[in-house]
């Protein structure tokens, strides 16, 4: 790898420094830390039209997932739909999901982990709970003043997220407490921004008086136990003084939707919901992925893409043909982050057997789901080095982070967040060794 000139070298060191000097005291994350870069992960212009274009693709895909869903319960459509996105919730959950009151609310802040690979990029999952929104929110205003080309500039997360929650109450459980710092330092930015030090205000979980008129929901659904004000937002929301986003709808935080929409059964539905060309342009993104259900099959049948009649098969699948993911579908502490994801040829033989009976087992309340693994793209990128006070160019793979706003009229690209992982990594999610920076428009572009 040939070293950066030293005029070059120095601006990027000064501008690392500054970055690391820029940091909100206390850190974004709690107890996490990351690598720096002085410069955005760049893309093409015609890269950007790509995540442009997914947003409203995606708005449309979780539309249709929450119809399917709605028109399952009421067995329009196949009623083991409805059932199997319910396994493992309490009753009372799903009764919320199906209130009329909520029957049109979906997740409003969307963001889709992009894996980008030699032919462009696959979905490995997407998330509308997601953290790192005021992550990126700080990376836009700290490095759109060198680069001006960073997606949505240093604004356009705050505008996304006012969007979202014009003013109100940010709930950020225990279990989530990780992310708190950036979301405390997204509400004071926005209160900077429109002049109104208050107007958004975190809040841990505990029950309250005061409620705003709206709420965001930063826990996952499955700690609902464990949030003593839920039952008091539920009530609130139930009665119509209140409105909570992300809604309370587990349904539609499940992984598994990418099994459905992959069903030869469904493709007629997916086809008139979506649109032959949303249809299309999904297909060449979301990773063929299978439902782990130890039904058997009919003896003449086979599991599509796999060519196996009975996962029993899988179980002696070669490392070759392990070039697979297993991850839980949803409702589970071990559902976000990186936590419960499998690679199946990096598990030794006996250990791939036993993820996978393990999965198989607890299908009944714990669905889990079988997805293609697509191998990630090497890039070079400058880093820079507190130890040494030097840049230097490494290899690295890149998990791409696009958030999008949704509101009535349209959704918006507010920024998106470039984890650069070492080039020895397979699994790509935030790490000590990672380093974090947002993404911007450069031509020309290696991608």
């Amino acid at each position: 790898m040939s070293p950066l000139e030293p005029n070059a070298h120095s601006a990027g060191v000064s501008r690392a420094q500054d970055i690391l000097a820029a940091m909100p005291e206390g850190g974004l994350f709690h107890e996490k830390s990351w690598r720096v870069s002085p410069d955005p992960f760049p893309i093409s212009p015609e890269f950007f039209k790509r995540l442009e274009k997914l947003g409203h693709q995606l708005t449309v895909f979780v539309k249709a997932c929450a119809q399917l869903y709605r028109t399952s319960v009421d067995r329009r459509q196949p009623s083991w739909i409805a059932e199997l996105l319910d396994r493992g919730k309490p009753r009372e959950l799903i009764d919320i999901q199906r209130n009329k009151l909520f029957a049109n609310d979906i997740p409003r802040v969307l963001r889709p982990d992009l894996i980008l690979t030699e032919n462009g990029f696959t979905i490995a999952e997407l998330d509308s709970v997601p953290g790192g929104i005021g992550l990126t929110a700080w990376l836009g205003k700290t490095y759109s003043p060198h680069h001006p080309g960073v997606i949505g500039g240093a604004t356009g997360m705050l505008e996304g997220f006012e969007s979202v929650l014009s003013a109100g109450d940010i709930v950020v459980s225990e279990e989530a407490s990780t992310y708190r710092p950036e979301m405390e330092w997204l509400a004071r930015e926005l209160g900077i921004l429109r002049d109104a030090p208050g107007r958004w205000r975190v809040v841990d979980s505990s029950p309250r008086k005061d409620w705003a008129p709206q709420v965001y929901r930063f826990f996952e659904l499955f700690d609902l136990a464990n949030v003593p004000c839920a039952r008091q937002l539920i009530d609130l929301a139930l009665d119509g003084r209140l409105s909570l986003t992300p809604p309370l709808k587990p349904a539609l935080e499940e992984k598994l939707w990418f099994a459905l929409f992959w069903l030869n059964p469904l493709e007629a539905f997916w086809v008139r919901a979506l649109g032959d060309g949303t249809f299309k342009a999904l297909r060449k993104v979301i990773p063929q992925t299978w439902l782990l259900d130890p039904q058997p099959l009919p003896p003449h049948a086979v599991i599509p893409g796999l060519e196996i009649h009975s996962w029993e098969e899988a179980i002696k699948f070669s490392q070759k043909q392990r070039d697979l993911i297993l991850k839980i579908s949803g409702f589970s502490e071990t559902a976000w982050g990186s936590r419960g994801v499998f690679l199946g040829s990096d598990l030794p033989s006996q250990e791939w057997t036993a993820e996978l009976k393990r999965a198989l087992r607890v299908w009944p309340t714990a669905p889990h789901i079988l997805q293609r693994f697509h191998h990630s793209r090497l890039f070079h990128h400058p880093i820079f080095s507190p130890e040494t006070k030097a840049i230097k160019t490494e290899r690295i793979r890149v998990r791409l982070c696009p958030y999008y706003f949704v509101t009535s009229e349209k959704t918006t690209l507010g920024g998106a967040l470039a984890t650069l992982c070492p080039d020895d990594k397979k699994l790509l999610h935030g790490m000590p060794e990672a380093v974090l920076v947002p993404t911007s428009v450069d031509d020309p572009n290696p991608v």
